[in-house]
């Protein structure tokens, strides 16, 4: 039936209600920092042809459950629950990611889905957090969970809570968490039951149809007819595994417009690796990672606010293809290859493909940005109870052809840092310095966004967590962009006991009193940074995001004795940096790493 326009709108705006609605009640409710204070969570609500219908954030898939529990056995009360990662159709990327799936019921048929997945504090596993950075098999990483039936017509599986529980290292927020998850699913249901009881199943999918046909319609017109018709390749790589030595694991996009789609061929990806950066891909023919990775497009909008305005909900699906090697790959990993450090791929992803789109429209996409990893400390409290600080802090993007990079942001939605006040007020460490890392973001006539500088003292012997990448290569800058600052984490700090972490981490020992400095990622430079106006480089001076000597040797911006910018000699320095360059200069900065892992030159590779 042709939908009412006004009653898509107010079908619209109530899915975006009831995603909101889901989200607050388990932040109220939940119990671990990573839930309740990190909001590393979120919602999705999908119809009865396991279509994504909200564009707000991405979510897990409703395949696996559908697979296994067909929707004609499904009753009023029904709670699913999975975590496990290959049999969860490419929705679940590690085990530490659990998933709950309600189903929504009008005139006793199944009529759409509510799900909630997040990162938990732990689900077992060789190491505290379940993410062991040396893990050779996923029976390392955790307790794996099929598709299960957690609540049955509204009585909770005590046994299976007792088994999850069990094999947690913190069972009572687990348990809360689980809690909190399923009861707001399960209100979710509720209020979506309500709109197909005002309006009728009738009226309410073919609203459904309008919203994700309009999304197809927006992308097509708006994003795809920006991309020339052809064909283009770029590479991006991971740094290590954790298990062999620092090595370039590539990820590679050959992306073939076409007048009305978008083909994404993998093809020449690298073989999976031993360690934990693997991640299952091509299961349900790459819907997750085809959602997960077109938000990248929406650069491609005429204005910011266009960009903000366009929804990643199934919509977008029909526009993108996806070829996938063969089994064997980073992409395509086979059982039981172990994958709790996968955001070294999936997150590299997005940046193949803004690299590859930049190629097809000169340059028009944002440069790279690395903005997720996991730092933590583990111990005893002085009550000698077990303690585990796990946290997710995000770095710079990536300058834009029109602005800066911002800082500091994270990739999950509504995701952040856990607050100074309740982190000291739990947990045996002061947070000494929150700040931005100065410097860190590449340089360019749009500055990348800068990272975070953090550092936190321990008033106890604990041990330092890492999972975290770009720590060698930097996140590349693009147009004559430079690249930013990598990760980097230094333990005593200027003291007699100064020494670097590697990214890869499980459990550096750090004694009562010393500092741990963590400095995160900066986002690239877009554009050559000797076009940067004077006054924003000043700017920049003033806000403490660029130093003095990074004014200079950067921007070739000169300061005089009170402090102002010398515009003469500024004019003079910047004539000679000029001078100086190679005139082949690279359309991308991969940054000093690159050469060091690949013994070439960091510039473009000779098959681009």
């Amino acid at each position: 039936m042709s939908a009412d326009p006004i009653l898509v709108e107010i079908v619209e705006g109530t899915l975006a209600s009831i995603e909101a609605e889901v989200e607050t009640a388990i932040g109220r409710t939940a119990r671990s920092p990573m839930i309740r204070d990190a909001h590393d969570f979120r919602a999705g609500i999908h119809d009865r042809r396991l279509r994504k219908l909200t564009g707000r954030s991405y979510s897990a898939l409703v395949h696996p459950i559908v697979r296994d529990y067909p929707a004609e056995t499904m009753r009023p009360g029904d709670v699913f629950f999975h975590n496990d990662v290959y049999s969860s159709e490419g929705g679940i990327g590690h085990l530490p990611d659990l998933c709950v799936t309600v189903p929504v019921f009008h005139d006793g048929q199944v009529v759409a889905f509510v799900q909630a997945f997040g990162h938990h504090d732990d689900i077992g596993g060789a190491v505290p957090g379940s993410m062991p950075s040396h893990a050779r098999s996923v029976y390392e990483e955790g307790l794996m969970v099929p598709p299960i039936r957690l609540w049955d017509a509204g009585v909770p599986n005590d046994a299976a809570l007792k088994i999850m529980t069990r094999n947690s290292r913190m069972p009572e927020s687990l348990a809360a968490d689980l809690d909190a998850e399923c009861s707001a699913c399960l209100m979710g249901a509720r209020r979506l039951a309500e709109l197909f009881g005002r309006y009728g199943v009738a009226a309410v999918e073919g609203c459904f149809d309008a919203i994700i046909d309009r999304t197809t319609r927006a992308f097509r017109t708006e994003v795809l007819a920006k991309i020339p018709d052809g064909s283009y390749v770029w590479e991006d790589y991971a740094e290590h595994d954790g298990v062999d030595p620092p090595k370039l694991h590539a990820q590679r996009i050959t992306l073939t417009k076409t007048p009305d789609r978008l083909v994404l061929d993998f093809t020449g990806t690298s073989p999976q690796a031993k360690g934990p950066i693997n991640h299952c891909a091509d299961h349900a023919d790459g819907n997750f990672l085809k959602k997960w990775l077109a938000p990248i497009l929406r650069n491609l909008a005429d204005t910011p606010e266009r960009m903000a305005e366009l929804d990643v909900n199934e919509g977008v699906v029909p526009l993108i293809e996806m070829r996938f090697p063969p089994p064997g790959t980073l992409l395509t990993p086979i059982f039981p290859a172990p994958t709790n450090a996968r955001t070294f791929v999936i997150l590299r992803l997005l940046g193949v493909l803004a690299g590859v789109l930049a190629k097809a429209t000169d340059g028009r996409m944002p440069a790279d940005q690395e903005t997720i990893r996991y730092t933590g400390v583990y111990g005893t409290d002085a009550d000698g109870a077990p303690y585990l600080m796990r946290e997710v802090l995000g770095g710079g993007s990536g300058g834009r052809y029109y602005a800066d990079g911002e800082d500091t942001i994270h990739v999950v939605p509504d995701s952040r840092n856990i607050p100074v006040e309740f982190a000291e007020s739990r947990w045996p460490f002061v947070v000494e310095r929150l700040g931005l890392a100065v410097d860190s973001g590449g340089p360019g006539r749009h500055r990348g966004g800068l990272g975070y500088d953090k550092h936190i003292r321990m008033l106890r012997d604990a041990h330092f967590m890492s999972i975290a990448d770009r720590s060698m290569l930097s996140c590349w800058g693009v147009n004559g962009g430079r690249a930013g600052q990598p990760f980097a984490v230094v333990i005593d700090p200027g003291g007699p006991d100064e020494r670097e972490v590697d990214a890869l981490a499980d459990a550096e020992p750090v004694r009562a009193g010393e500092l741990i400095r963590i400095r995160t990622t900066g986002g690239g430079g877009w554009g050559d940074p000797l076009d940067r106006p004077y006054g924003e480089v000043a700017r920049d001076l003033a806000w403490g995001k660029v130093s003095a000597t990074g004014a200079r040797t950067d921007y070739g911006v000169v300061l005089g004795q009170d402090g102002e910018v010398d515009e003469p000699a500024s004019d003079a320095l910047r004539s000679r940096l000029r001078a100086g360059r190679d005139p082949g200069a690279p359309f991308f900065d991969r940054g000093p790493g690159y050469a060091a892992l690949a013994g070439q030159p960091h510039s473009e590779l000779d098959f681009v």
